[in-house]
């Protein structure tokens, strides 16, 4: 596929300004000399990539030969770089003349024209992502988005192309001046050791420590395939100055830890690869983790939804049971605001909003065994106090169910196993599912009876009513109703788009909907089926709360805290509608105990 200039955008007194392209300026940006690329192929297949289909095979087609020209140049003069900063250096008193490299522990003017030389590749870095052909027009900011709005690379037709010297978006200096930044933030002492190795063996020789993880994420990112991108052009510029750590063309792959089905065959079996790997390594953390201090793993998965053997399951849920299989106990969980929100990153796209922060230790060897009954019984005396700290800390009502997922697993993790009746152990989502009715009885006694998506509509309408809210929100929210977006939406009671999570309106709902062919039946729905009905005839209704049997029950406690809501937050019509409901109910039940006496009789 060819290029072909489109508009030249220049800085104008009162901002950007725009222009046709003529004919020279066509000229100037296509008259370049090609084959300046990096060296190495797009993987075939993996995670996040799309861009192979359009014929793109080599990383250096991803950029114009003006780009590819641009980015070898200032790489090419790294090496020159290094040198002058290093006979510089030699002439200053507080550094030795050694020669020994950074890569071997060099302190010397040698290693530091060569710290200096990978600070810039790490401002080419900024670069590459900005001076690439699958680069974005902000139209509200005016300015270049980078490629990796999202963890992929999809192919995008138009594209703009930055000036490294201009004083505009994406120059060189500024990425200069982002990097200048960190580099002031770094402590000027001290030193750290840093491994390229396996983490479960890295952590399994540490010898007693602390660990701190942020650990992938099953199938969510191709982290090393991605990672590529920028490993050419750091292969390229410090190749000679790293010598070990940039010894293969392309980054190792094989035993990289995520559900990659291109790798390994099938869904099943990268599942499986990920989820023994990684309980693995969580065993390895348990043997070492200090007893002075929790290990912290952030979690920032995106919720979805996989079915086993007929049973639906969450991430979440398979990654705490793997943590606990490890042998750690989680004492604690917290939503942490990790997310950047605003940019394109976040335009029409389902955007996570927080990490959750789990905080474990090992399972003590003398943990005893508990019963379902024992179990129940200590989330009752123990989550009230724990509910009441996590108010006053003011945790965020989106967050709130969340975090007390904490103190609930706490309990749970703190015996070797909780036994069932038959004898089996009780799985994570069993727990959460207790978890979850417990603090539900503390909140409110009503609500922990509703189905876990009737639970995240309440409180997500509690929030935004039929309004959209953020994705990653709705993520953390269902994620702590032991539900998932995609699960509230496929029950029929949401919509997940490009401009957010939204509950749909009972006009929205479907119109012939029937409790006795739903398979995935909500307390949600009936509530509101209940008043579309009753809003046009009450035997419609009766007859609706007779197909509901005992679940009716359910749909008027919902009412009722629907109401509680509405009129806490002042939308008095919505309130009128539950209160309609809760007016009209005896006469309802009668309606339809009465209809069911009948139909009994003709049968």
């Amino acid at each position: 596929m060819g290029e072909v200039l489109l508009a030249v955008v220049a800085e104008g007194l009162s901002g950007r300004s725009y222009h046709d392209a003529t004919d020279v300026h066509e000229r100037t940006a296509l008259d370049v000399e090609r084959d300046r690329g990096p060296k190495g192929r797009l993987p075939e297949g993996g995670l996040g990539f799309r861009i192979q289909r359009y014929g793109f095979t080599d990383w250096a087609q991803m950029f114009t030969a003006r780009q590819n020209v641009a980015l070898r140049t200032f790489a090419d003069l790294l090496s020159e770089v290094k040198d002058t900063v290093a006979e510089d250096a030699r002439q200053r008193t507080w550094l030795d003349n050694s020669d020994i490299s950074l890569a071997d522990g060099g302190t010397g003017a040698t290693a530091y024209g060569e710290a200096i030389a990978t600070y810039l590749a790490f401002v080419i870095d900024r670069c590459t992502p900005r001076w690439c052909s699958f680069t974005a027009w902000h139209n509200g900011g005016e300015k270049i988005e980078q490629v990796f709005r999202r963890q992929a690379i999809s192919m995008n037709w138009d594209y703009p192309e930055a000036n490294p010297f201009s004083g505009s978006t994406g120059n060189w200096s500024g990425q200069v001046d982002w990097v200048t930044k960190c580099i002031e933030h770094l402590p000027a002492r001290g030193t750290a050791v840093v491994e390229q190795r396996d983490a479960a063996t890295r952590v399994s020789n540490a010898g007693r420590c602390v660990v701190s993880t942020d650990p992938p994420y099953y199938d969510n990112v191709g982290y090393a395939d991605l990672s590529d991108f920028f490993y050419v052009w750091l292969r390229e510029g410090l190749g000679s100055i790293w010598p070990d750590e940039l010894a293969t063309l392309l980054t190792p792959k094989a035993d990289e830890l995520i559900a990659d089905p291109s790798r390994h065959g099938s869904r099943a079996d990268a599942y499986l690869h990920f989820e023994s790997g990684m309980e693995g390594f969580f065993r390895a953390v348990a043997s070492v983790q200090d007893e002075s201090a929790p290990a912290t793993i952030f979690y920032a998965f995106k919720q979805a939804e996989t079915t086993n053997e007929g049973r639906s399951s969450t991430g979440w849920e398979t990654f705490l049971q793997g943590i606990l299989n490890a042998g750690l106990a989680v004492t604690a969980t917290w939503p942490v605001r990790t997310e950047m929100t605003g940019g394109l990153r976040h335009v029409g796209r389902n955007s996570l909003a927080s990490s959750v922060v789990l905080a474990c230790r090992p399972l003590p060897a003398d943990a005893q065994l508990e019963t379902r009954g024992g179990f129940v019984a200590a989330l009752r005396a123990e989550m009230a106090d724990a509910v009441a700290v996590l108010q006053a800390q003011n945790i965020a009502p989106v967050d709130l169910a969340q975090s007390a997922i904490g103190p609930g697993m706490r309990i749970f993790s703190r015996y070797a196993k909780v036994v069932e009746a038959d004898g089996k152990s009780m799985g994570v989502r069993t727990a959460l599912q207790l978890i979850n009715e417990v603090l539900g009885e503390t909140l409110s006694n009503e609500i922990a009876e509703l189905d876990a998506e009737s639970r995240f509509a309440l409180t997500w309408f509690e929030q935004f009513r039929y309004g959209a809210g953020a994705y990653g929100d709705a993520d953390v929210l269902a994620r702590a109703k032991d539900t998932s977006v995609a699960g509230v939406v496929e029950a029929g009671i949401a919509i997940s788009d490009d401009r957010g999570v939204r509950l749909l309106e009972r006009t929205g709902l479907e119109q012939d909907w029937s409790p006795k062919t739903d398979y995935r039946r909500t307390d949600w729905e009936a509530t509101q089926h209940l008043i579309r009905r009753l809003e046009e005839s009450e035997s419609e209704a009766a007859h609706l709360l007779g197909e509901l049997g005992g679940v009716g029950d359910r749909a008027r406690q919902l009412a009722y805290l629907l109401y509680s809501v509405c009129e806490k937050k002042d939308w008095a019509e919505e309130a009128g509608a539950y209160n309609g409901l809760i007016a009209a109910w005896p006469s309802l039940k009668a309606a339809a105990i009465g209809s069911d006496d009948r139909q009994q009789r003709l049968m």
